[in-house]
C-alpha cells in the first residue's frame, strides 16, 4: 500500500509528511480533507513548546479560530507511538473523539501520549520524511501568551499552503 504525501509550505521551509493510511484511515481522510479544501493555508503554528511538539491547523495569525468539521473517531490502539518527527490529531482533553482540523507534530519522543490519560492517548497518523530542519526551526521560536493561549510564537509561523505531493 502506498502512502499519501502532503507538502506544508510554512514560513520556517517545507515539511513532507507521509501518512499511514493503513493504521490510522479515519484520522488520514480527516486530515486530507481538511488539505483539498485548503482549510490549512494561511493558518498558523499557534503552540509551539520546544523538546515536545508543534501544533496547527485552526487558527489565524490574529488568533480568531476557524471552525472544523465534528470530531473523528480516535485511532490511538493503531500500534503507531508519538514518537520526534511523528504527526498526530490534536484533541480536547476529557473527549477522545474530539479531533477535528488540529494536529501537531511531535518534536520530542512523547510516548507517554500513547497511554489513555483521559480514557484515550493521541492518535499518530504520519510522519515528517522531509523538512526535518523546518520542524526544529519552528520549535525554537520565541513564544509568548497571546488570545488567552500560552506558548503562541511571538511572531507568527505560518502554514502559507497545504497540499498533496504523490505517495510514498
Amino acid at each position: 500500500m502506498t502512502n499519501p504525501r502532503v507538502k506544508l509550505t510554512t514560513s520556517e521551509g517545507e515539511i513532507v509528511l507521509e501518512l499511514n493510511e493503513e493504521k490510522a484511515p479515519i484520522s488520514v481522510e480527516n486530515f486530507l480533507g481538511y488539505v483539498d479544501a485548503g482549510a490549512y493555508d494561511g493558518t498558523i503554528f499557534h503552540r509551539v513548546i520546544d523538546n515536545f511538539m508543534i501544533q496547527g491547523g485552526a487558527f489565524e495569525p490574529d488568533m480568531s479560530q476557524r471552525q472544523g468539521k465534528s470530531g473523528i473517531k480516535n485511532e490511538w490502539k493503531n500500534g503507531l507511538s508519538n514518537e520526534r518527527y511523528t504527526v498526530a490529531m490534536a484533541r480536547l482533553g476529557n473527549q477522545p473523539d474530539s479531533a477535528t482540523n488540529q494536529f501537531f507534530i511531535n518534536v520530542g519522543d512523547n510516548a507517554f501520549l500513547d497511554q489513555p490519560r483521559d480514557g484515550a492517548g493521541y492518535a499518530v497518523f504520519g510522519r515528517v520524511v522531509e523538512g526535518t530542519d523546518a520542524v526544529d526551526a519552528i520549535r525554537k521560536v520565541k513564544t509568548t501568551n497571546r488570545g488567552g493561549h500560552g506558548d503562541v510564537p511571538v511572531e507568527p509561523v505560518t502554514l502559507e499552503k497545504a497540499e498533496r505531493v504523490g505517495e510514498g
